[in-house]
């Protein structure tokens, strides 16, 4: 089965946008699992401006699945995951301006330094996933770097589904059929949506996760959020 992880940046936008504890977000991650999430994913950016850092404790006091958060590797971030210790810590390559993440890591540049990050990742026991695009040299330097499992970039996968989901989806295969052969999970992620999840997850042999958010909260605006859950549960 492949893990349904939610991503609950969205209600926390919401929330701070009115400058009060409204919604609760620790209450919005209990009702995402009381409805059927198997994980929580928060993404903490550097200027709060939806999940702040003060979140991130809060929520592990109270997240009973997978805790996921996700990232840039900067001390700050570092710090906190390592204090806070989450099932699992999701590199991801922004800018500290970036409005969303747009791209993978590139693992040859920067091999050296999250070769660093991952080992101290590792010695706290904290499983860890790069964000990834298809190139199969990029995921190689992933597996040497230390990485546990890649979260492969399904922005384009996305962008394209509709002119031709085929096409589509073929880098994203070879790409997944490469990560397992050599030793990497995989978990998936960005703009997956109700319709374009099913044939992913179809395509993709051995997907643990998927992170979704903003599409689920979209969702969620017309059928409810306990209704949204189940309907992606029910591709997955």
């Amino acid at each position: 089965m492949t893990k349904l992880s939610i991503n609950i940046n969205k209600p926390a936008l919401l929330r701070n946008s009115r400058g009060s504890n409204f919604p609760d977000i620790v209450q919005i991650a209990k009702d995402c699992e009381r409805f059927g999430a198997q994980g929580i994913t928060v993404h903490p950016r550097p200027d709060e401006r939806h999940i702040t850092y003060g979140d991130i404790s809060e929520l592990k006091k109270h997240v009973r699945t997978e805790y996921n958060i996700e990232g840039y590797p900067s001390k700050a971030w570092m710090d906190l995951v390592l204090i806070n210790k989450p099932t699992q810590a999701t590199l991801v390559p922004d800018p500290p301006g970036a409005l969303t993440s747009n791209a993978g890591w590139d693992t040859v540049k920067h091999q050296s330094f999250l070769s660093e990050v991952l080992s101290e990742l590792k010695r706290a026991k904290i499983r860890s996933s790069l964000f990834m695009e298809n190139d199969l040299h990029q995921i190689d330097k992933a597996k040497q770097a230390g990485a546990d499992r890649i979260e492969l970039y399904t922005g384009p996968y996305a962008h394209q589904y509709k002119a031709d989901k085929n096409k589509a989806i073929q880098p994203y295969t070879q790409a997944s059929k490469h990560a397992l052969e050599i030793g990497l999970a995989l978990n998936a992620g960005h703009d997956l949506s109700l319709d374009n999840l099913k044939f992913f997850k179809e395509s993709i042999p051995g997907l643990l996760e998927v992170s979704i958010g903003h599409a689920l909260w979209i969702d969620a605006i017309y059928v409810g959020l306990e209704n949204a859950i189940m309907m992606y549960r029910r591709l997955l």
